[in-house]
């Protein structure tokens, strides 16, 4: 019989980080390999060992610190080095906010070939811990074992793990005690929900089987402390309700308590009924106005509702995505990708009128909600896709824009709407995008009829590598 040759492990030794990845790694080079490395920073040098390699670059885990960098400081999270979710966690902020903005830099003069001279620093976070008013645990049959579970678990057990999926493994789950994302009660809701779970033998989900009864639950916050939970689970139980019933006797100032029973193969919930237990089926989110000359804005979040996760720094996103437009009251505003339609709602009070379209048909009533909130009546939103709503008969409909919002998702936006927006013309076109390599990609192919304006960078997740960015791009 053959025996299959074990592969030697590749250590390459006093490897100097110089740099920090969009993917939320950190970068050295050996002679003329890249090789990305997870949870260390530039300035670090370490030994390595190579996990995975290709012609031109490789992957890597760092096994011993010579040196630490003066970037470094302490991570705040007990789980740092095994969640993925705060990557740069050990990064001062003022040192990722520099790595940001330069990833903003280089996917639109690398991609989009343009002129970033005369872009805007980015503008950080004031809050750079517990800003999120979302987060999304999920239960799971298959923890994520460390060090120190593989020693003293016994053999053949099946520990189960609820917290957060661990990166590359679709079925592993990092069994989470703290959260330094979102405030309290949230890290409470969640070792709550754990215990009581152990405490009644209530199942797990196993994603490979498909069977089990807790699968996810979502925690949901505003400013003004208002809380939405919604627990999923994979099938019927008499189990349920017992359950909902001690979460909101131990939490009596939880805003709406929610569920759903998802027995699909994947955990997205739009397409699924979330039923209310008890308390309101929606929060309510503020935001002051843009000029703080109008009432504060008002915005129903629904269980299906996209909302900015950092609403802080929403409205900072939002202020100059505004201030760039220039919005004045003969203007018709298109806001493509509009969610909730807060962004449509931020802009009314300053426009004529103002179109949103949005794929999601229950965050179209919710927008429509949030309007006669407001007291606003020149929106109107409408439901579909993007490509097929977005045509000629759409814009006589609605009247020829003369400033073009679009928020797409990271995919960006694809190539039939880029088109539809190079026919329509419009004087000017707001593009925020969460992703500044598709950005970049979607800015080149407008250049055809519009020239970069401002660029401004935003950080909107602090200790992450995502960043937002808005481009102005004007009509030639």
């Amino acid at each position: 019989m053959k025996v299959k040759k074990e592969r030697k492990q590749e250590i390459i030794e006093n490897l100097e980080v110089i740099d920090a990845s969009s993917e939320g790694t950190s970068v050295a080079k050996h002679n003329e390999l890249v090789i990305f490395i997870p949870f260390v920073v530039p300035g670090d040098i370490v030994d390595v060992q190579i996990v995975k390699k290709k012609k031109s670059f490789a992957q890597a885990k760092a096994i011993n610190f010579h040196k630490l960098s003066d970037k470094r400081v302490e991570a705040k999270c007990p789980h740092f080095g095994l969640c993925g979710g705060c990557k740069w966690q050990t990064m001062k902020y003022e040192d990722q906010l520099f790595y940001k903005n330069k990833q903003v830099i280089d996917a639109l003069t690398r991609i989009g070939h343009i002129d970033c001279s005369k872009a805007n620093k980015i503008i950080g976070s004031e809050n750079v811990f517990f800003y999120r008013n979302k987060l999304e645990y999920t239960f799971s049959t298959k923890r994520w074992l460390t060090d120190e579970d593989i020693q003293t678990l016994e053999k053949d057990s099946s520990p189960r793990g609820f917290g957060f999926h661990v990166a590359g493994f679709f079925d592993k789950v990092l069994d989470i005690e703290y959260c330094a994302l979102q405030r309290e009660p949230s890290n409470l809701i969640r070792n709550f929900i754990k215990n009581y779970s152990d405490k009644n033998n209530l199942s797990y989900y196993d994603i490979r089987k498909h069977y089990g009864l807790l699968r996810n639950i979502i925690i949901r916050s505003t400013f003004k402390d208002e809380l939405m939970l919604i627990v999923v689970f994979a099938e019927e139980s008499d189990e349920i309700f017992p359950m909902l019933d001690a979460i909101a006797n131990e939490f009596p100032d939880i805003t709406s308590l929610m569920y759903a029973i998802n027995q699909k193969f994947n955990d997205t919930l739009f397409d699924q009924d979330i039923i209310s237990y008890k308390g309101k089926d929606h929060i309510i989110e503020y935001m002051p106005s843009f000029r703080g000359d109008r009432e504060t804005l008002k915005f129903k979040i629904g269980p299906k509702s996209f909302y900015q996760t950092n609403s802080e720094q929403a409205f900072v996103l939002y202020s100059n995505a505004v201030e760039f437009a220039d919005i004045n009251e003969n203007q018709i505003v298109y806001d493509l990708y509009t969610g909730t339609g807060t962004i449509a709602n931020f802009v009314a009070p300053y426009a004529k009128k103002v179109v949103g379209i949005e794929y999601i048909d229950e965050a179209i009533e919710d927008a429509k909600v949030n309007s006669k909130a407001n007291n606003l009546d020149n929106t109107v939103f409408y439901a579909g896709d993007m490509a097929k709503v977005l045509n000629q008969d759409f814009v006589e409909k609605n009247g020829k824009p003369d400033l073009i919002i679009t928020d797409p998702p990271r995919a960006g936006m694809v190539k039939s709407v880029i088109d539809q927006l190079l026919e329509i013309e419009a004087y000017k076109i707001i593009y925020i995008s969460c992703n500044p390599a598709t950005q970049a990609r979607d800015v080149e192919l407008l250049s055809e009829k519009y020239s970069v304006g401002r660029i401004q960078p935003v950080d909107m997740f602090p200790h992450t590598q995502h960043v937002e960015n808005i481009v102005e791009l004007i009509l030639k």
